[in-house]
């Protein structure tokens, strides 16, 4: 399943499932949105799952924000707090 993301208010919200087939996808759009506006704010509630690599995905995206002096935020509890922070740990 294809990732959907759209843009409501300056908040770049995220649907569908972020796995290694779609990480790189959302990683390479983000990059573009943080050179071109210098800061990106993503809603990550739609997503319906989140497995290692979208979590590396992003995390890698703070760290290119930190190296690029952009800002990056991510907003929404991705679902099921459990599986999440079993993945943030694993990560």
């Amino acid at each position: 399943m294809a990732l959907k993301i759209t843009e409501t208010n300056g908040i770049f919200i995220v649907e569908g499932i972020l796995n290694a087939s779609t990480a790189r996808g959302l990683k390479n759009h983000c990059k573009l949105l943080l050179d071109t506006c210098g800061a990106l704010c993503i809603d990550i509630q739609q997503i319906a799952f989140i497995d290692r690599n979208g979590l590396l995905a992003i995390r890698s995206l703070y760290h290119y924000a930190s190296q690029t002096h952009t800002k990056f935020f991510v907003v929404g509890d991705g679902g099921d707090h459990d599986f999440m922070s079993e993945l943030f740990l694993a990560a």
